[in-house]
């Protein structure tokens, strides 16, 4: 029964600093991610993520965002050009290629989709980012 309950103490410790871990590079990655959107999306998308009606599409509670993750991830990869709908709404604008690497790709993806009534329950990866090709 100790064994039993050694065995069990330990595989909850593992699972708990897996958790913590997880969860400590999502919150460092965010952060990352917060500084990388001050730099580069903030222009089009504003500070809130509610973007410019009719020219700039919403961040904020955006269905697009999170419904098309591998889009997404495309579009601040290597930019988008031609129609889209968010949240109901048609947008055609240009997004330029903000030249951003892979990493940081992630890092903003992590900090917009847990940003403004967003939530991601499953974190961009770097190696995520890279399988995206042109």
């Amino acid at each position: 029964m100790k064994l039993y309950l050694t065995i069990c103490l330990g595989l909850l410790s593992i699972a708990w600093n897996t958790i913590y871990s997880q969860n400590k590079d999502l919150d460092e990655s965010k952060k990352r991610g917060s500084e990388i959107y001050q730099d580069f999306c903030i222009t089009c998308h504003m500070g809130n993520g509610e973007g410019l009606a009719g020219a700039f599409p919403p961040l904020a509670k955006s269905d697009f965002l999170m419904d098309h993750r591998a889009k997404s991830i495309h579009a601040i990869k290597y930019g988008l050009q031609g129609e889209i709908t968010v949240n109901g709404k048609k947008y055609n604008s240009l997004m330029a290629s903000q030249g951003l690497t892979d990493d940081e790709v992630a890092d903003v993806m992590n900090y917009i989709t847990n940003s403004w009534g967003n939530k991601n329950d499953k974190m961009v990866t770097v190696k995520e980012v890279a399988d995206i090709k042109k």
